[in-house]
């Protein structure tokens, strides 16, 4: 029987790129769904995002989604990847919205501060690399040299460094990828990320 993955539709962008992106491996059924019967048959999760945090948990929360995905990601333990926006879901809360957090992985979600505004744009947008922190399954093949593609203007700030994956520079180190047992966010966009992304979306596949 194929693996197969649920991607979460909870109105906000870059969920079709995320699917043409997971569509490209075989052995997979991909499937993008709210619906708590489809979540039910997923092995694996991915949470993309694009947006407004409070904006986000709002439209969750409406759904219905919250409650169901602690109970598969929580209690059923499946593995969860989220992208962006979906990363920062997991933190306890964010200062975007002034809201709480799915608080999958403790720690809170702040505004980038940079002090050479004219050099370090917020949003950071743009490649960069990432500084790997522990060795994990999520980054084989990964090496120091390749570049992902960001947009963000808030970063996650974990509570217990155990949880940081790998961190990105832009004028000061911020994290750049979380991992808590089965559950692993990035802040860049791997679907937008050519062969690496795929690497990573492969990795996750591959877990």
């Amino acid at each position: 029987m194929k693996q197969k993955i649920v991607i979460i539709d909870y109105h906000t962008g870059n969920i079709l790129s995320v699917f043409k992106a997971m569509n490209q491996f075989r052995g997979i059924v991909v499937e993008v769904s709210n619906n708590p019967q489809v979540i039910e048959s997923a092995d694996k999760i991915i949470l993309p995002g694009v947006g407004h945090f409070g904006k986000a948990m709002e439209s969750l929360t409406q759904l219905g989604l919250v409650e169901t995905l602690n109970k598969h990601v929580l209690i059923q333990k499946k593995p969860v990847l989220g992208i962006c926006l979906g990363m920062q879901l997991m933190a306890t809360s964010s200062e975007e919205g002034n809201c709480a957090g799915l608080n999958w992985v403790p720690g809170h979600v702040k505004r980038i501060q940079t002090t050479y505004s004219l050099r370090y744009k917020i949003p950071h947008t743009g490649w960069n690399t990432l500084k790997q922190q522990h060795r994990s399954p999520m980054l084989k093949m990964i090496t120091p040299d390749d570049e992902f593609y960001f947009v963000h203007a808030y970063h996650f700030e974990v509570d217990d460094a155990a949880h940081a994956l790998c961190s990105t520079s832009y004028e000061h180190e911020f994290v750049s990828g979380v991992e808590n047992a089965h559950i692993f966010g990035v802040q860049f966009h791997p679907e937008k990320s050519h062969d690496q992304g795929l690497q990573l979306f492969r990795n996750f596949i591959n877990l």
